[in-house]
């Protein structure tokens, strides 16, 4: 097939899923070496997944986060070890450590469908604000000023974004997102689909990444 001819790269995830974070740095990387081979560049959707969804609006501690989950801090701070030093191997400095409250992500992901609505390149760029946000500078992003904040900083309309994610019935399209992404029988993210024919699930190296996109891109010719 022509390098030319459009194609796309839907990514199911959260924002705070830190192989989530890892997983786009290593889709970064085989987009880079993508466009090494003459790849025209997709178009990258994200998708809303939830690793909470019943988390109550206004969150919960951490501590208690990782009590329910992990059975308590030291279980998961050896499971967060591998994760920081995967993170770290992809070039991320995750804090993970210095996070206080684990939010509900339903506005945060809202606040993407809002961003990508401005562009796929909005889109990937605000997708990349909320996790340093969350991961990185430990913001609680299950509150809507925070979100609304972040907005701006991506040059987005403040007011309009906040409308936007305070609307329940935008906050309901993000869980019926969320609930179709369950009935395809995605159960665990970052959960990659090459142009709508290659699927691949997990924080991927770049070759595996790149190998997806060239057998999608193969499949369509």
């Amino acid at each position: 097939m022509s390098t030319s001819a459009p194609w796309t790269i839907d990514v199911v995830s959260d924002v705070v899923c830190p192989w989530c974070y890892i997983g786009k740095r290593k889709l970064e990387a085989a987009l880079e070496q993508a466009r090494q081979a003459g790849l025209r560049e997709p178009e990258v959707r994200w998708h809303p997944f939830q690793l909470n969804p019943d988390m109550p609006l206004e969150g919960i501690s951490r501590k208690q986060y990782l009590e329910d989950k992990f059975g308590g801090p030291q279980r998961a701070s050896e499971i967060y070890a591998r994760v920081k030093a995967a993170g770290k191997a992809a070039g991320l400095d995750l804090d993970i450590d210095g996070i206080t409250l684990q939010p509900n992500t339903l506005a945060a992901h809202a606040l993407l469908a809002f961003a990508q609505q401005h562009g796929a390149a909005v889109g990937s760029d605000v997708k990349e604000r909320l996790l340093k946000a969350y991961f990185v500078e430990n913001r609680f992003i299950g509150s809507t000023d925070e979100l609304v904040a972040i907005a701006g900083e991506a040059g987005l309309d403040a007011d309009a974004a906040r409308a936007f994610i305070s609307d329940p019935q935008q906050l309901q399209q993000v869980a019926d997102a969320d609930k179709r992404a369950r009935q395809m029988g995605i159960g665990g993210v970052p959960f990659f689909i090459f142009n709508q024919k290659v699927a691949v699930s997990g924080a991927q190296d770049p070759a595996q990444l790149l190998q997806a996109m060239q057998q999608s891109l193969a499949a369509q010719a």
